[in-house]
C-alpha cells in the first residue's frame, strides 16, 4: 500500500496533481503581476515626470539582485537534476543554496529601500514610489515564501521524502525569477 496522500498519486489530465496545483498557482500570480505591470505601464506613459522618479532608483541594485536570482535559479535547476538522480542530500543542499541566493536578494533589497526611504523616496512620495514599493515587495514577498517552502521540501529531501517536491519548488522559484526579469528593467533600466 502507498504510503502517499490518494491526491498525489490520482490524475485526471494525466498530469500530476503537485504539478498542476503549482501551474494554476503560476497562472493566477501570472494574472495579478500582470495586472499591477500592465497598470504600472500604463500610468509610465501616461506620466512622463515619473523618468526623473525613476532616475533615482539604482541600478547597481537591481543589477546585483538580478544576478543573485539567476545564479539561484540555477541551483534550482541543480537541486531538481539531483532529485530526478534519487539524490536527496545533494537536491537539499541546492535547495539551502537557492535559499541563500533569496536571503542575499532580500538583504540587499533591504539595504536600497533603507537608503531610498532615507533619501526621502516613501511610498507616499508619488505614483511612482507607491508603483516601485507595491510591486517590488510583492516580488520580495513571493521570494520570502519560496525560501520557506524550499526549506521544508529541501528537509524532506535530506531525508530521501518526496522527492518530487523539488520539481515543484522549482518551477514556482523560475516564475519568481522571470518576474524579476520585467521587475528590472521597468524599475530601474527605463529613465
Amino acid at each position: 500500500m502507498s504510503t502517499r496522500p490518494i491526491a498525489t498519486t490520482r490524475s485526471a489530465t494525466g498530469i500530476p496533481t503537485g504539478k498542476l496545483a503549482v501551474w494554476w498557482v503560476v497562472v493566477s500570480e501570472i494574472v495579478i503581476f500582470g495586472g499591477l505591470l500592465a497598470s504600472y505601464i500604463m500610468h509610465r506613459l501616461g506620466h512622463p515626470e515619473w523618468a526623473g522618479y525613476a532616475a533615482h532608483t539604482n541600478p547597481w541594485f537591481g543589477g546585483v539582485n538580478t544576478f543573485v536570482l539567476l545564479t539561484s535559479s540555477l541551483s534550482a535547476v541543480l537541486a531538481h537534476h539531483a532529485a530526478e538522480q534519487g539524490d536527496g542530500k545533494k537536491a537539499a543542499k541546492w535547495l539551502w543554496g537557492t535559499c541563500l541566493g533569496g536571503l542575499i536578494f532580500i538583504c540587499v533589497k533591504a539595504v536600497e529601500w533603507t537608503i531610498e526611504i532615507q533619501q526621502g523616496y516613501t511610498i507616499t512620495s508619488n505614483g511612482f514610489w507607491q508603483f516601485y514599493y507595491t510591486v517590488a515587495g510583492l516580488h520580495a514577498m513571493h521570494v520570502i515564501a519560496g525560501c520557506v517552502i524550499m526549506l521544508i521540501i529541501a528537509n524532506d529531501a535530506r531525508k530521501q521524502l518526496e522527492l518530487h517536491r523539488v520539481e515543484l519548488i522549482g518551477i514556482y522559484w523560475h516564475f519568481v525569477d522571470i518576474v524579476w526579469i520585467f521587475l528590472f528593467p521597468l524599475l530601474y533600466i527605463a529613465k
